[in-house]
């Protein structure tokens, strides 16, 4: 039974099973999360007062605090539903690319929250976020590319990886992980009807999937029963929420192959669908003398889901626009430049951004959906009002497992999150302290050096 595997697998991981890379990358998962949950606090006020106003709402002794904001100490499934509010409200955070699934904006609230009421050392906080993703991402692989016709693989998938993680911080064994993640199973939800809206739900799902995935661990810890073989059951999880399941992706390299190697982590502040053509665009425009006011179209050739998820030109809200693939070709080929600014509601309302967004499409291509999701291809051509046209094609984004942020650039975009809450000598001494957090007995000074009083 696949569910018990992933069972046993959780109850039985242990500290040193774990390679020094995961364990390094563990640490800059959580570096990056915890930044992108401050920069939430600059990019995305409205968010950022609904993440505090709702852990508010459910004071908790002990409590688990929220990152960016003093004095809050909320019942643990509620500070991680408002971190991983915080965390995707900017859409900068981390990505598998197989399983489309931002990950650490689930895993990282939950571990964090948890690792304060449950007082887990560093390493301990370490081994269940570990847990967490990997069975996440092989819980997201077993179930694409078709459950995102309609579901939003964060908020479903994500919720599992929740689960796995409190209960490794609980400690259940083996029995109390199965019942977790069958309790967790029976409550995955989260529609992808944001993608045209750019309403808040894309960022509740991941706090919601936090939410969901420690009250399953403790509603096993009180001894609540669930489905024996939540995913595997023919009225199951993988049958109900994909087409084409592949229940062999949830236990192949299992302990081995370790997926959260293969994370990606944004170099752009918007979908990772548009990062290809952001990289193609702005080589384009910085190579070549084009004047945004002669373009008269650009193409996107790109593989079929950009075309069916992310090209709506509709980008009346900021978030809009951070999903909208044509949204940030076009302002890309007008301030030569992407990066939290050309997401300000001015730039998205500026006239000549809008006129080359509407001259912006996207186009499916058969040769380079073949590349999907090995690769995340796109091929864009600037076309001028005299006729002449340029052409570029990028197949992995800057950020990809194949196209790896360094450790400088990663601690650069950390600082760059940063900046706008925290002073610097803060910012690098959060920075030290995660990147110590093996070595640590708590999240303690961590959560300290994570609010403006520090």
């Amino acid at each position: 039974m696949t569910t018990k595997a992933l069972a046993d697998f959780v109850a039985g991981l242990r500290y040193d099973d774990l390679p020094q890379p995961v364990v390094t990358q563990a640490c800059r998962l959580i570096l990056d999360a915890v930044g992108c949950a401050i920069a939430a606090w600059t990019e995305d006020p409205a968010k950022s007062r609904l993440a505090r106003d709702i852990a508010a709402l459910y004071p908790g002794s002990p409590g688990a605090g929220v990152i960016g904001i003093d004095g809050i100490a909320a019942q643990p499934a509620f500070a991680a539903l408002a971190n991983g509010i915080l965390a995707n409200a900017a859409d900068n955070d981390d990505t598998h690319k197989r399983a489309l699934l931002h990950v650490g904006s689930v895993v990282v609230p939950t571990v964090l929250a948890l690792a304060q009421t449950e007082r887990l050392s560093g390493r301990e906080t370490i081994l269940a976020l570990v847990a967490g993703y990997e069975v996440a991402v092989r819980v997201g692989m077993a179930v694409m590319p078709t459950h995102y016709r309609f579901w939003h693989s964060t908020a479903t998938n994500g919720t599992f990886g929740a689960a796995a993680s409190a209960a490794k911080a609980f400690g259940l064994d083996a029995d109390g992980c199965r019942r977790t993640l069958g309790l967790a199973g029976t409550q995955a939800a989260g529609l992808n009807t944001f993608f045209e809206s750019g309403d808040m739900t894309k960022s509740i799902h991941p706090g919601k999937a936090a939410l969901n995935g420690i009250l399953s661990a403790q509603l096993a810890r009180l001894g609540a029963t669930s489905p024996p073989g939540i995913l595997e059951h023919p009225k199951g999880y993988l049958a109900a929420f994909s087409l084409e399941p592949k229940p062999e992706a949830l236990v192949a390299g299992l302990g081995t192959e370790w997926e959260i190697l293969q994370n990606g982590f944004k170099y752009f502040p918007s979908i990772l669908a548009s990062h290809s053509p952001i990289q193609a665009t702005l080589a384009l425009v910085n190579r070549h003398p084009i004047d945004p006011n002669r373009i008269v179209r650009i193409t996107n050739e790109t593989y079929r889901t950009v075309t069916t998820h992310f090209s709506s030109k509709e980008v009346g809200s900021v978030m809009a626009a951070r999903v909208s693939v044509p949204y940030c070709i076009a302002i890309s080929a007008v301030d030569r430049v992407l990066g939290q600014a050309q997401f300000a509601p001015a730039r998205i309302d500026d006239p000549l951004v809008r006129q080359v967004l509407a001259r912006t499409e996207v186009i499916a291509d058969e040769a380079l959906d073949k590349l999907y999701p090995a690769n995340f291809p796109a091929r864009v051509t600037i076309t001028l009002d005299n006729g002449e046209s340029f052409t570029e094609t990028v197949l992995l984004p800057k950020g990809d497992p194949g196209a790896p942020l360094t450790d400088q650039e990663l601690a650069d975009k950390f600082r760059d999150n940063c900046k706008g809450m925290l002073p610097g000598d803060r910012v690098e001494q959060l920075r030290e302290a995660i990147m110590r957090l093996p070595d640590a007995a708590s999240v303690t000074e961590l959560m300290r050096l994570a609010t403006p009083a520090g």
